[in-house]
Parts: structure tokens; C-alpha cells; sequence
């Protein structure tokens, strides 16, 4: 009997223990639990309060974003958006588009016009393309008639040389497919086209540059300081241009300003008195080396060598086309952009007929005014083809952009109806502008070429029957 009331105690103190451990495991668990309740809420609400401070509010978020254009010079000036020339419909760019808009402030139930305006110039920003500006293809016929007696530009003169380097990007986005090639194999076909017409007098010279070392960070300080004039100045030599174009492969980085740098001190020997000087600069992207091409091609334009300093964009993004063109702008050149070889060949067939001799154009100098008329009805007809097309890419892509947001409920059945009607509103003056600008186009055409014959007549009447 005394040995059971042991066990009994035992047994008792045993339980007592044990429902004294689950008890503090249980208040163990519980608080943290409650721990984490309370982290989990607060976290809640930091998410919250950093989500309310990231969103600006509709003010501030509008502030930076440009108007929608009213006029034909504003629809020629405006910035290429975020999509600019994307299939905006598609499954690869609808999840981008989602995410871009949430960082817009939603519209409210009952928007006021103003509220309609706003979110409207929004969603055309990010859809807004960039409009081939006709200022560059008046540029383009100017240096068509380069050596013309009465040519005010100075660097359209013919002089007693000629003078041609070729700049070409070897960076490693050279590598890029087009059409079953590289776009480096396609731009040495076209550089050696090009240059195996130049009149037997002329210069050439081909420098490279991101042809050493990788994309790397490590390769960086390397690649960029490597700028290399693998031919010339020379006359053409087709089998020592073609090993030279066989020395190097795209590779490195794209240091444009060391390029022109050291194009400025090879042409520092031909000033512009005895010389016309001209460079053509093909790059696929933007300067990557730290530094400011566009501030110092100012420097060299403006320095005793003069040159005519044309810039061509091989399927380049809207951030290399920005800076590309700035840089041709700084020059008073010619900015293109070319996505494929048939492109890149006709932009050197126009420096081709360019590089003629001044006594061979004087002989033919009537004919070729005309075949200028000829050449500019179809330059205008290219240039409508093309604003017609980046004007239906624009507007296709608008309209999928509304009609998506529609379809997953981020704006009412009302709200598209007033987004649509703004979008045809813009629609309408982009239509507007194409015609006011082609009439333009060919007032500047008549002029430039009746001019180019009053110029012809007055100085070689006797060629004139």
C-alpha cells in the first residue's frame, strides 16, 4: 500500500511536469505567434506606407511627361516612349506593359477631362514613336549637290582633295543576326562597295574601334582605349582594303568619342582649304566608354578641318538613335537609321554620287539637275512610306494598349470609350501633319533644285544649247 501511494505521487508529480512543459510550449508557441502576427502587420503596413511613398502623387507623376502633340512640329519633336515600335499586343510585352502601368495613379470613377488628359498624355508617351524628321532629308538633297559653283557651305565645295574615312563600331552588338549575317559582315560589304567607287584620287582611311578584348568589365579600361585606322590615309587598294577588313572582329566596347578623337588628329593635316573632308560613322549603339561623342563632335566640326560628318544607326534602340542623331546634328551631317543591308548600300549609293569629279559633273551638270528632281520624288515618296508606317505602328499600338487595360479591368468600358476618342483625335492631326509636311518637302525640293539650275545656267551658259 505505501509502495502505491509512491507510485501515485510519482505518477502525479510526472503529470504535472509534463502539463507544466506543454503549458509554457504552448505559451511559447502562442506568443510567437502573436510575434509574428505583429511583424507580418507591421510588415503590411511598411509595404503599404513605402508603396504610398514610391507612388507620386498625380501631380508630381505627370510632371515630367511631355504633352501630347498639337502641332506638326510637335509630332516630329517628340521623344520615342517605352514601346516605341513594339508589338504591343503580344504575350512577351503585355506583362511589361501591366507592370509599367501600375506605376501610374488609377483613374478614378468619374474622371474630369482634365484627369482624362493627363493619364491620356500617359499612355501616349509610352506608345509615341519617333517620326522621321524631313529636316534630315533636306540635309540629305543638300549634300546631294555638294560642288555646285555657288555652294554657301563651305564643305560642300569641291577642292583639290578628297578626303574619306570610314569610322566602324567592332563592339560586340556588331555580332547581331540580320537577314542570315552578322551586321558586321553586312557593313564590311557595303564600307567595301562603297569605297571601290570612290573617284582614284581620293583618301580613304577605315578605322575601328571595340575590336580588342570583350564586353566585360575587365576588358573595359582595354577596349576602350583601343581605337585602331587599319587602312590609310590611302588611295583604294581592293586587296589590301580587303585584309585590312579581314583584321578585325567585333568584340569589345564602343568608345565613339576616343574614335573621333583620333579621326580629328589624322585629319588635323587636311585643312579645309585644299580639302573636302568627309567621314561616315556606322555604330549600332551608344557610347559605352564614359565618353561625350555628341559635346566633341561640335569641337571637331567646328575646327579648321570642316568635315561633312554623316552618321548611320544600324538597328539601333531608341537611346543610340537619340544620342546618333545629336551627335550628326552637332556636325550640321546626316543622321540615318538602317535595320538591314538594302538600307545601309542605299545610304552609301548617295555618297557615290557625291564623289564625282568636279569636271564630271560640270559636263553632265543639266542632266544631273534633273535626275536630282528624280531622285528627290522618290526620296519623298520614301519618306511618306515611312512616317506612314511608324504613324500605324503608333496608333495600332495605342489601341491595343487601352483595349488591354480595358480587357483586365484596369479602366471602366467609360474610360476606354474617352482614351479611344483621344487617341483618334491625335490620329487625325499625325494624318494632318504627313500631308502639311510632304507639301513642304516639295516646295524645298522645287527650290533647291530650281536653284541648283539658275546656278548652272549662270556659270556654264555655254554648255547649254
Amino acid at each position: 500500500m505505501h509502495s502505491r501511494r509512491i507510485y501515485m505521487k510519482k505518477y502525479l508529480f510526472v503529470w504535472l511536469l509534463l502539463a507544466l512543459v506543454l503549458s509554457g510550449c504552448n505559451s511559447a508557441e502562442q506568443k510567437a505567434d502573436n510575434q509574428n502576427k505583429s511583424q507580418g502587420t507591421e510588415k503590411k503596413e511598411k509595404d503599404a506606407s513605402e508603396t504610398k511613398e514610391n507612388k507620386k502623387p498625380k501631380e508630381d507623376f505627370y510632371i515630367n511627361i511631355s504633352e501630347v502633340p498639337n502641332s506638326v512640329e510637335a509630332v516630329i519633336g517628340q521623344s520615342p516612349g517605352t514601346f516605341a515600335g513594339e508589338p504591343i499586343r503580344s504575350e512577351e510585352f503585355e506583362p511589361t506593359l501591366f507592370k509599367e502601368v501600375e506605376n501610374a495613379p488609377p483613374l478614378s470613377e468619374h474622371p474630369s477631362e482634365e484627369e482624362y488628359d493627363q493619364y491620356f498624355k500617359y499612355l501616349y508617351s509610352l506608345a509615341a514613336v519617333d517620326f522621321p524628321d524631313p529636316q534630315d532629308l533636306v540635309k540629305k538633297w543638300e549634300y546631294s549637290m555638294s560642288g555646285t559653283p555657288n555652294t554657301t557651305d563651305e564643305r560642300y565645295q569641291f577642292k583639290d582633295n578628297y578626303n574619306i574615312e570610314i569610322i566602324l563600331d567592332s563592339s560586340g552588338s556588331m555580332k547581331n543576326d540580320v537577314e542570315g549575317k552578322t551586321q558586321m559582315d553586312l557593313a564590311k560589304q557595303a564600307i567595301n562597295d562603297f569605297l571601290s567607287t570612290a573617284p582614284g584620287e581620293a583618301n580613304v582611311s577605315l578605322r575601328v574601334y571595340g575590336h580588342k578584348g570583350s564586353g566585360s568589365d575587365q576588358d573595359k579600361k582595354m577596349s576602350c582605349s583601343r581605337v585602331e585606322q587599319v587602312y590609310g590615309f590611302d588611295k583604294y587598294n581592293k586587296e589590301q582594303f580587303d585584309k585590312a577588313l579581314n583584321s578585325f572582329e567585333p568584340s569589345g566596347w564602343t568608345p565613339i568619342e576616343g574614335a573621333l578623337k583620333a579621326s580629328k588628329e589624322a585629319f588635323s593635316k587636311f585643312d579645309s582649304k585644299n580639302n573636302t573632308n568627309l567621314i561616315y560613322l556606322v555604330s549600332d549603339g551608344v557610347e559605352t566608354c564614359d565618353g561625350n561623342p555628341v559635346e566633341f563632335a561640335k569641337t571637331f566640326a567646328d575646327s579648321n578641318i570642316k568635315p561633312i560628318v554623316n552618321v548611320i544607326g544600324f538597328n539601333v534602340d531608341g537611346a543610340a538613335q537619340k544620342q546618333l542623331k545629336s551627335l550628326a546634328d552637332n556636325t550640321n551631317g546626316i543622321y540615318t537609321t538602317v535595320t538591314n543591308a538594302k538600307q545601309l548600300e542605299e545610304e552609301f549609293d548617295r555618297a557615290k554620287d557625291v564623289l564625282e569629279s568636279w569636271e564630271d559633273w560640270k559636263d553632265d551638270a543639266l542632266n544631273d539637275a534633273d535626275a536630282k528632281k528624280v531622285d528627290a520624288n522618290f526620296d519623298i515618296l520614301s519618306y511618306t512610306n515611312d512616317y506612314s508606317l511608324m504613324a500605324d505602328i503608333q496608333n495600332n499600338n495605342l489601341y491595343g494598349i487601352i483595349a488591354d487595360l480595358s480587357l483586365e479591368d484596369v479602366i471602366t468600358i467609360e474610360h476606354k470609350k474617352e482614351l479611344m476618342e483621344r487617341k483618334e483625335n491625335v490620329k487625325d492631326l499625325i494624318d494632318e501633319s504627313e500631308k502639311k509636311i510632304k507639301e513642304d518637302l516639295e516646295m524645298s525640293r522645287d527650290k533647291n533644285i530650281d536653284q541648283l539650275k539658275k546656278e548652272i545656267n549662270e556659270k556654264y551658259s555655254t554648255n547649254i544649247n
